[in-house]
């Protein structure tokens, strides 16, 4: 993630600069900065600012890449000043610095709007990798920046950004993806479906709700500063600005809320605010089109179960094993005492092997009807290279290969059309497979 920007289509022998704007009371810091920066053949400062008022006003000006600022400085604090800019110019990533580096400053610096903070003095290294990391992460809203102002006139794109942010009229569905079993790929299904529902516009979030062992963060290869504990803290009062800016955009444009770095961590949330991350999700899913919730495999865990009561879907995940389709039925009938309607639930099997259609294993028909519900999705069982290539390059399986007739990236997507369909309206559901009995009490016993 910390490589250099590549060049620009009409640069052949230059590389794309990123363009830098830095914001410091101290003259010598802001000139020995700038020379060590100018060292960098892909940066490239544009000017330099003594105060927040003046950072503010150049940056509304020139409208960089990148700004780094301090946050002590007179007229103007840089906090204030980096709240201004990523309401008013919110291509721009800002990156704070200060001498005072407690978690006190680095939760104000956050919620100022910075994307990353780093203590003075400054490691040059880590800065020079810093910037990049924050370039490249701020990529897609330079795109859609890009896109209003050929559309809009840039005389319009602040005013529609606000209106944009601040409307809270957008979808909230809640897509909380499930499986009473171990390993079967809900992390998987999670962040490919918060990549392919990303369409028409639609914004969408990937949530980290497994308290203990939460694999989000490392499937996309993302190193957060900020996490869903850190959110949990306010979670009766959430300040949309202020969520935001704990929000880590994936390179691919997914908005992600990282868990728990620790299982204890995620312990104390369990005993002390067990509907933490559901009042967090029903504060700011007018926000979205969709929230993508990835789960632990505990059916009674008490997170899990306010997560199960404010879903607009429920993902269920089954594979094509005895144990998994046995556990799969026993979770469909809490979700049915629990007064759950069944079109609540939507039911996916992964990993289902070309060997089904041999009858060694139960094909997709007899689980549907052992279960009594339809199946909206077939995964395919694949080469595990595959996967693991797609989570060492910190990229969503579905979006891992340009080839989007190879599984299981076209079952993959095929379900989010689907999935998308049954929520937005906007398409037919992909047909679901035939419900006529199939001699299902032949391998699970009659009922």
């Amino acid at each position: 993630m910390s490589g250099k920007p590549k060049p620009a289509d009409n640069e052949s022998n230059d590389v794309q600069k990123v363009t830098i704007l830095l914001v410091d009371d101290m003259v010598d810091t802001r000139e020995g900065l700038k020379k060590l920066l100018s060292y960098e053949p892909d940066f490239k400062v544009v000017g330099t600012a003594g105060t927040g008022r003046e950072g503010l006003e150049m940056t509304k000006q020139l409208k960089p890449d990148i700004v780094l600022m301090d946050i002590n400085m007179p007229d103007m604090d840089g906090l204030e000043a980096a709240s201004r800019i990523t309401k008013s110019i919110w291509k721009t990533g800002v990156i704070m610095m200060s001498v005072q580096d407690d978690t006190d400053y680095i939760q104000r610096a956050m919620k100022a709007g910075a994307r990353f903070f780093l203590p003075k003095p400054v490691d040059m290294n880590k800065l020079y990798s810093t910037i990049r990391d924050v370039y490249q992460v701020m990529e897609p809203m330079r795109r859609q920046w890009q896109m209003i102002e050929e559309g809009a006139g840039i005389a319009n794109i602040q005013q529609i950004a606000e209106k944009s942010a601040s409307s809270g009229d957008r979808a909230g569905h809640v897509i909380v993806v499930y499986s009473p079993q171990g390993g079967s790929g809900v992390t998987m299904l999670a962040t490919s479906l918060a990549s392919g529902l990303m369409k028409n516009n639609s914004r969408t979030l990937l949530i980290d709700a497994n308290m203990e062992f939460g694999d989000v963060a490392a499937f996309l290869d993302i190193r957060p500063q900020a996490t869903l504990a850190d959110v949990a803290e306010s979670a009766h009062d959430i300040d949309v600005d202020y969520f935001d800016n704990f929000v880590t955009t994936h390179n691919s444009g997914i908005r992600v809320l990282p868990g728990v770095m620790k299982p204890t961590i995620g312990a104390d949330i369990r005993a002390n605010a067990p509907d933490a991350v559901a009042n967090i999700i029903n504060q700011i899913r007018g926000y979205y089109d969709f929230i993508v919730v990835d789960t632990a495999k505990s059916l009674f865990d008490v997170v899990n179960a306010s997560l199960f009561d404010i879903a607009t879907k429920i993902v269920m995940i089954v594979t094509p094993t005895l144990p998994s389709i046995k556990n799969a039925r026993l979770v469909l009938e809490v979700f049915d005492g629990n007064g759950f309607a069944p079109e609540k639930i939507s039911i996916v099997i992964n990993k289902n092997p070309e060997a089904a259609r041999k009858g060694a294993v139960p094909p997709p028909e007899k689980i549907q009807t052992y279960l009594r519900r339809n199946i909206d999705g077939i995964i395919p069982l694949v080469d595990e290279s595959f996967i693991l290539n797609a989570i060492n390059r910190g990229v969503p399986v579905i979006a891992s290969d340009r080839d989007t007739r190879k599984a299981p990236i076209a079952q993959l997507l095929k379900y989010s059309d689907t999935l998308y369909g049954m929520l937005m309206g906007a398409q037919e559901a992909e047909p679901r497979l035939d419900t006529r009995p199939s001699g299902i009490g032949r391998i699970f016993g009659s009922r």
